[in-house]
């Protein structure tokens, strides 16, 4: 076995492993601060770290993807000019925390906002002081101490707010646990590497590369932000707290596979295909097709069991001010499909240095969302919202093949396949659990 192919392996099973633990984690989190915690406090802070996100991505100019593909991703003065760049940037982004606090607050006519804003907004300073030695193990496939170091700090954070919610049930269990997690793995990224520390330095050089690679990377978040949380915002004013923090429950869910192949994207996919990047045209695309074939059977999978029993999930672990969430869930999975065909390929366009396709899907996907959301409420109410959004992914994913195809590493026949496989998958189980007397996901909804 290869020493690469070694460390592609070892890699996926900590990624894997580590997303397992997080996720159980992370419903042990979600199942007892919904029985602590008003719904209303879920979608206030829903729409605070949506905001926060939004900072973040209109400000991207992509450091990890930088670092990873960068031929001078180990090189001392590279990687301190960027950590001083990320530095700077997280002063700044809170700085405008800082001075957005009272419009977003007026906006959304919730003087609450007015503190909660700048007081999350400190874990954008944390993240800038963030060793890069959380890109550098990426860059090198070593994804077990970043497996750790996440598993670590989510543990202390959930033993924090579920603590404070027990003693003192109150948004301030959502806020003191996020600083809680912020502050913690900046203080040990710095322990992650012997021997390896930052300095400030001010590389010209450095400087010219990491805007260059990532003023692709920052038209394309800045995209993504709209194509990927406004849905949240717009939300936020059209329905209530209560609702958004609603459909944030059956969202969790949903995007389960989306997190899946993100971990797998950003920490195994792209360092792999930069290995492979150099290779003639078709001998890189049949290696992309290699690699994703395993990828999409098992999201395939766990879609289809979203889809299909997620409903029965809700209904039994939550109360019934969440029941709405039943009928959210399967729609929102289904519709997270295209948006994992592009996530497994996209990377090979990253990978050459091509990252515009995306950009523009991004934009496109940014408009659907913001005029698709308005139109869905007008027609169809919250109902309409949850479609708009499950069809979000589509021009993105269009635009992404087009690239591929361009650059001669065309996926879609398999996609086409997957596709295919998938939809025979579901209406197997669906005409199944319809036999065996569990009805249809979609019952709630007409209940």
């Amino acid at each position: 076995m290869t020493s690469l192919k070694s460390l592609a392996i070892r890699g996926a099973i900590w990624t894997f492993a580590g997303y397992g633990l997080s996720q159980g984690l992370r419903l042990v989190s979600n199942l007892i601060l919904t029985r602590l915690l008003e719904p209303e406090l879920f979608g206030l802070m829903a729409l605070v770290t949506t905001f926060l996100i939004g900072l973040n991505m209109f400000s991207d100019v992509g450091f990890a993807p930088n670092i990873i593909q960068s031929k001078r991703g180990d090189d001392p003065d590279f990687l301190n000019t960027a950590w001083s760049l990320q530095v700077l940037r997280g002063f700044v982004l809170w700085a405008i925390c800082q001075a957005l606090a009272l419009p977003v607050a007026e906006f959304y006519n919730d003087s609450r906002l007015i503190g909660i804003v700048p007081l999350v907004g400190l874990t954008m300073i944390f993240a800038g002081f963030n060793s890069t030695s959380l890109y550098t193990l990426n860059r090198q496939m070593l994804i077990g101490k970043l497996t750790l170091l996440e598993l670590v700090t989510q543990i202390i954070a959930l033993v924090v707010m579920v603590t404070w919610a027990w003693l003192s049930p109150s948004i301030w269990a959502l806020i003191v646990g996020n600083l809680v997690a912020a502050l913690l793995k900046t203080i040990l990224s710095h322990r992650l590497i012997p021997n390896y520390t930052n300095r400030f330095a001010w590389e010209r050089a450095a400087v010219r590369e990491i805007f260059s690679f990532g003023k692709w990377i920052f038209v394309s978040t800045a995209m993504t932000f709209f194509a990927t949380q406004a849905d949240r915002m717009i939300m936020g004013k059209l329905l209530s707290f209560s609702m958004l923090g609603i459909y944030t429950v059956a969202f969790t869910f949903a995007s389960l596979p989306q997190q899946v192949i993100g971990q797998l994207s950003g920490k195994m996919i792209l360092p792999l295909m930069s290995q492979f990047a150099h290779l003639p045209r078709e001998s890189f695309r049949a290696k992309i097709l290699s690699k994703r074939k395993g990828i999409l059977t098992g999201v395939g999978l766990l879609i289809i069991l979203l889809v299909c029993f997620g409903d029965i999930l809700i209904l039994k672990f939550y109360d019934s001010r969440y029941a709405q969430a039943a009928w959210m869930l399967p729609i929102l999975a289904l519709g997270i499909w295209p948006y994992l065909l592009f996530d497994t390929s996209r990377t090979a366009l990253m990978a050459i240095g091509k990252p515009n396709y995306q950009a523009y899907g991004q934009l496109a996907k940014s408009l659907h969302v913001c005029i698709g959301l308005f139109v869905g409420y007008y027609y169809l109410g919250v109902l309409g919202i949850v479609i708009a959004i499950a069809l979000n992914d589509i021009e993105l994913y269009f635009m992404n093949i087009y690239g591929l195809w361009r650059e001669e590493l065309s996926t879609f026949q398999q996609d086409l396949k997957a596709t295919l496989l998938l939809l025979l998958g579901l209406a197997i189980v669906l005409a199944g659990r319809y036999f065996l007397g569990f009805g249809f996901p979609l019952d709630t909804l007409f209940a």
